[in-house]
């Protein structure tokens, strides 16, 4: 059965967000991003913004000097995500499967809603217009029979269309899509399209075209055996194949846990201060391990090293003696893997990870330590943070310079709520 699937894009949502909620910014040239920090990163940019020259990722004294007149609104992640929430809830008047992709794109399934809303394009326009009216965000809508394909013509026709609305069918392919350089398919970046390039397959129609096992067999000359899994995705990923349907929510299992922090090396130099971070991250690994219910098995510490002129990067993993979500027992097998790996250049990213994640409903007991104590111990902590705020009780570490939970608390992402 041929099915009709939305991906739903909101245009420079931040920015737009911020747009409705100013509205003699209408006509200005406004960008997301921490006007106190020139060497900060700009987040989003209007479409005015864009046309002058203001990117994403840029430095916002590079985007200042770009244009001279650009506002820049410090970020709200927290009222970004509620504005995304409530988008949920419109497209869940049209459909009951709605599922997010990030915080300003999400799928919809609209096979069983297209008798009562019209054509496809009739009905992303309405959803266009309702989403517009309610939030002020202007919404992009790539239409296709599979989610891939609705992706991809999102992002490669409905963003550079007036009416931001396309649909791609199969039978659009060899005119449409397949024209396209390599690099324009999804999940093909720097990296893959430089394979590509020296295989000789410059466009998305040159992938497709291609029977699957010769399309293997280059694969393999030039990444090795190990690549089928790959030559088998974007073999699909050409042709618009994708099995995987719209699924309501965001109920899949996690496979791991992380977080990380980008840190100013030059603050991080010496292991007492490094280990105040490796700590704190520590703690929010754990903590979000046990709001899902999880246990893990597997340790990971990854670190970016730099002292100006020299860099190196690293990641190692661990496994653990029985499977944990305790603080102290993740806390110990981190340090072991830094100390163990560290060169001892000064710190630019670290993060953590746990993961062969499972239930953890059985708790293994141990002869020295009362683990169900311990386990019941953190989670009052867990609930004082829930009711009060992350900040409410931390380690007295958190409270040396080193440390920067205080600032996480502020934030949501990385970014300030």
């Amino acid at each position: 059965m041929s099915r009709h699937i939305f991906l739903i894009d909101g245009q420079s949502f931040y920015a737009s967000v911020e747009k409705a909620a100013h509205p003699e910014y209408r006509d200005k040239p406004v960008a997301v991003g921490d006007p106190a920090r020139l060497n900060g990163i700009v987040l989003a940019a209007c479409p005015i913004a864009k046309s002058r020259g203001v990117t994403t990722a840029s430095r916002v004294g590079e985007a200042l000097a770009k244009c001279p007149d650009l506002i820049v609104i410090r970020p709200r992640m927290q009222t970004y995500i509620q504005v995304s929430l409530f988008i949920t809830q419109i497209f869940e008047s049209y459909t009951d499967l709605v599922e997010p992709y990030s915080v300003d794109e999400q799928f919809l399934d609209v096979t069983g809603s297209i008798t009562y809303f019209g054509s496809p394009y009739e009905m992303a326009k309405t959803i266009q217009n309702h989403v517009l009216l309610s939030t002020g965000v202007w919404t992009r809508v790539g239409i296709g029979p599979t989610k891939i394909l609705a992706k991809m013509a999102t992002d490669n026709y409905a963003k550079t269309m007036p009416e931001g609305i396309f649909e791609l069918s199969f039978d659009k392919l060899e005119s449409t899509l397949w024209k396209l350089p390599v690099h324009h398919m999804f999940m093909v970046a720097s990296a893959m399209t430089r394979h590509f390039t020296r295989m000789g397959l410059s466009c998305i129609g040159d992938i497709a075209r291609m029977e699957f096992g010769e399309f293997k067999q280059r694969m393999r000359r030039e990444m090795g055996k190990q690549s089928d899994i790959q030559a088998a995705y974007y073999w699909q990923t050409a042709r618009g194949i994708d099995p995987s349907p719209v699924v309501s929510g965001i109920r899949h299992q996690l496979k791991s846990i992380s977080h990380g922090k980008a840190l100013r090396w030059s603050l991080y130099r010496r292991l007492q201060d490094i280990e105040v971070v490796l700590l704190e991250l520590v703690v929010e690994v754990c903590q979000r391990t046990r709001r899902h219910h999880y246990v893990g098995s597997v340790v990971s510490v990854s670190a970016a090293e730099t002292d100006g002129e020299r860099t190196a990067w690293f990641s190692r993993q661990m496994t653990l003696p029985e499977p944990t979500a305790l603080t102290h027992e993740v806390a110990a097998a981190a340090r072991k893997l830094f100390i163990d790996h560290w060169s001892g250049l000064p710190l630019s990213n670290l993060s953590i990870s746990l993961s062969q994640l499972t239930d953890d409903s059985v708790i293994q007991l141990t002869l020295f330590d009362d683990r169900p104590l311990a386990f019941r111990k953190e989670r009052v902590i867990d609930e004082i943070k829930h009711r009060y705020g992350s900040s409410a009780i931390m380690r007295a570490s958190s409270l040396k310079a080193a440390g920067v939970a205080r600032e996480r608390a502020e934030q949501i992402g990385g970014h300030y709520k």
